[in-house]
This record gives structure tokens, C-alpha cells and sequence, in this order.
């Protein structure tokens, strides 16, 4: 299945994945990374082999929806390599892309499961899991031109989604606007000067924000739902 997926992106594309992977800026995350490969720790995970590199996007370049998240999980998509795949917040975020009919499966778990998306491309502000879940502002400085790189390229975009304040400022800074222009709020559209495409906001889907009831399935349904129209 991947070997499939390689097959069908763009010379670029590819380009921007290998870049990406290969990806050494950040000494502290290289070090967790390794980590996280050689891990000890005992839970259901234990026996398998982990991706422990950089973790690139995952959707085509040429969509229309660019979807922003904070990092990858340990024992999420640095488990798997593909973003928001083998965690709590991938299985609000899959379920919502499926009801919505972004996707042909409602569940992500690994790169070989047969997932699809239909105009959508999921990225992360840090491509590399950060140690308890909190990446620095130098670790989030080193990555954001991959953003801005990846935004160029979605000749595409209709709209960008932000899930979580640090992907909303993320992006903010990737197109050189003010963030004191641009603030945060949950299911607010954001209308961006010269550009075809729209900013959304949304709270991240994680297991937090849901258990403490911040965020429900239902609100996050509704933010996806706006990139339909």
C-alpha cells in the first residue's frame, strides 16, 4: 500500500516527504526519537517496530483542505508513520473525515490499512514526537518551513484547518501575517488578505480536550462539516 501511495505522488512531493524524513535540526527530538525506537516500556505496543523518524504528511499535494495538528503521538504516528494514526485523537479525527465523506474508512491504524482521503492532506506543526507531547519554540521554529513549504505547493487549497492553538500560530507565522490579526476560537473561519484559501480553527481533537469536555465529537463534526462549502 505504500509502495502504491509512493507511486502516485509527484516528483516534488516526493522531494518534500524525503526532506522531511531525513529531517536532523533538533538534537533533543533526535535523541527522543531513538528512544522511543529502542522503547522498554511495557504496554500493548511493546512488540512492534516503531517508526521513530520524522513523520510526513499524509493526503495529496494537489487538495483542497490542508488539516494542522501539533506533533505526532509517541505511540501514535511516530509508531506508525503516518500522522494521527494509531491514537485517541485519530480516531475523532478519521471518524469525523469518514461522516463527513473525506475518507473511505472511519479508522486509521497503520500504513497499510487501505485508508484514502478525497481532497484532504493531514500535516503536523513538529513532524518529530516531542517529549510529553510539548515541542519548544525552537523545535517549532526548525519545523516551520516545512510548512511554508507545504502550503506553497497546495496550489489547491480552499482552506486550511488548525487544530489547537500552536498549529493556528504555526500557520500565522508560515504566511508572514500578525497573530494579533488572526485569533484563535474555536469554529471561526478566518478570511487571510491575498489568499484563495481561509483559516478554521478548532480545538484539537486529543483525549484531554475531550475527557475534560472542552471539545466534544459533536463541536469537531461541525468544524469539519465547514469544509464543505
Amino acid at each position: 500500500m505504500l509502495y502504491l501511495l509512493l507511486q502516485t505522488m509527484s516528483k516534488s512531493d516526493l522531494t518534500f516527504r524525503d526532506s522531511i524524513i531525513a529531517c536532523k535540526k533538533c538534537p533533543r527530538l533526535v535523541d527522543y526519537l531513538l528512544e522511543t525506537k529502542n522503547h522498554k516500556s511495557k504496554n500493548e505496543f511493546s512488540n512492534m517496530d516503531y517508526w521513530s523518524k520524522p513523520v510526513p504528511s499524509f493526503g495529496s499535494i494537489y487538495s483542497k483542505i490542508l488539516i494542522v495538528g501539533l506533533a505526532p503521538g509517541r505511540h501514535g504516528a511516530n509508531r506508525t508513520g503516518r500522522p494521527f494514526t494509531g491514537d485517541y485523537a485519530g480516531k475523532i479525527l478519521y471518524r469525523a473525515l469518514y461522516e463527513v465523506k473525506f475518507s473511505n474508512k472511519e479508522e486509521a491504524k497503520s500504513l497499510n490499512d487501505g485508508l484514502e482521503l478525497k481532497n484532504i492532506r493531514i500535516s503536523n506543526s513538529v513532524r518529530c514526537a516531542p517529549p510529553n507531547n510539548k515541542p519548544s519554540n525552537s523545535e517549532i521554529q526548525n519545523c516551520r518551513p516545512y510548512l511554508i513549504e507545504e502550503i506553497r505547493m497546495m496550489k489547491n487549497l480552499k482552506f486550511v484547518l488548525a487544530l489547537g492553538t500552536v498549529a493556528h500560530k504555526q500557520i500565522i507565522y508560515s504566511i508572514g501575517e500578525k497573530q494579533n490579526h488572526f485569533k484563535f476560537t474555536h469554529c471561526k473561519i478566518h478570511q487571510i488578505p491575498n489568499k484563495k484559501w481561509k483559516l478554521v480553527n478548532s480545538y484539537h481533537p486529543s483525549r484531554y480536550n475531550i475527557n475534560t469536555k472542552r471539545l466534544s465529537y459533536d463541536m469537531f463534526l461541525e468544524v469539519i462539516r465547514k469544509l464543505t462549502h
